[in-house]
């Protein structure tokens, strides 16, 4: 099997739980907070690993109490960074949870951002057929060098999942990503957002959306939709792959886990409706625990579940 080049961040997530944010000049209670391994890149590799693909994570760690935090984590994980440490500090994400699950983040950020171009000069692409990405290192000011990095590599296939940040990108940036033919993973309100803004036409709904996108870009277009699923638009057709109820803790990482587990299940041979019935199933699974990511007993017990359904 090939590996996947996993690029952009690790940090560390300050996950509080409160009852509501709060309004300006309000004081709210903060009843407990912990520190997690997170981070868009690192999330999406964590859900390669548990399906054993194999991938590089190619992310910056800095220095300071978050960076000296992650690489411990990386190190209990059996893996590192092949990038030298900068001599900066790490930055962090606290994720204020609200009782419905819902997350707001608020972001330090620091040297998992700052990308050179010499590090991927020195990268060993032995085996290697796609890569990852996501917004929030792009539209940094050393952005510019993963997107030649990429163009210099056409043969990788790119898995582009840029969330929200695909309204702020710099256009340029953005259009010269959109024409490595990504595929595309992105929720509703991006989808509908980023059609409109690219091709200046307003779609009715998702559906439309996604087929707009597509058309831009060439490559396959994911929308996922919540509960309601997932639908996909790709050169062999339109499908909806439909959810199910999920009791939702949190929602931080439910979307990174869903393109984690599209990217595994496709390099492992999948159709793409059944690599998005099995990102379905596990983003549930994710939102259901505190935290972005499920645990080894948990995931083994998502893995099982799948089996049963022909899913992995």
């Amino acid at each position: 099997m090939n590996k996947l080049l996993v690029i952009g961040s690790t940090v560390v997530d300050v996950i509080i739980p409160v009852d509501h944010l709060p309004r300006t000049a309000e004081d709210v209670n903060v009843y407990e907070q912990r520190m997690a391994m997170g981070g868009c890149a690192f999330n999406a590799w964590s859900m390669l690993r548990h399906f054993g693909v194999p991938a590089i994570l190619f992310s910056p760690v800095g220095t300071g109490v978050y960076g000296d935090f992650v690489r411990a984590g990386l190190a209990a994980r059996g893996t590192s960074s092949p990038i030298p440490t900068p001599q900066r500090e790490n930055g962090c994400c606290y994720c204020f949870v609200e009782k419905g699950g819902e997350r707001t983040f608020v972001s330090v950020r620091g040297a998992e951002y700052a990308f050179r171009r010499e590090w991927f000069d020195g990268l060993d692409l032995t085996g290697v057929d796609g890569a990852y990405l996501c917004g929030l290192e792009v539209e940094d000011p050393s952005g510019d060098c993963i997107i030649g990095f990429l163009e210099d590599h056409r043969a990788l296939r790119v898995y582009f999942a840029p969330g929200p940040r695909i309204r702020s990108l710099q256009r340029d940036r953005l259009d010269r990503i959109l024409n490595l033919h990504p595929v595309l993973h992105l929720n509703e309100e991006e989808a509908v957002s980023a059609a409109l803004d690219l091709t200046g036409t307003a779609p009715r709904d998702a559906a439309e959306a996604a087929a707009a996108l597509r058309r831009r870009t060439g490559g396959p277009v994911i929308v996922t939709l919540g509960e309601r699923g997932c639908l996909y638009d790709t050169a062999e057709g339109q499908g909806w792959v439909p959810g199910g109820p999920a009791r939702v803790t949190d929602t931080i990482g439910a979307g990174d886990s869903h393109i984690g587990t599209v990217m595994a299940r496709l390099q492992q041979g999948a159709s793409m409706e059944q690599a998005l019935r099995a990102a379905n199933y596990v983003s549930a699974a994710v939102v259901s625990v505190r935290g972005a990511r499920l645990a080894e007993e948990d995931f083994a017990a998502v893995l099982s579940a799948l089996r049963k359904e022909g899913l992995a």
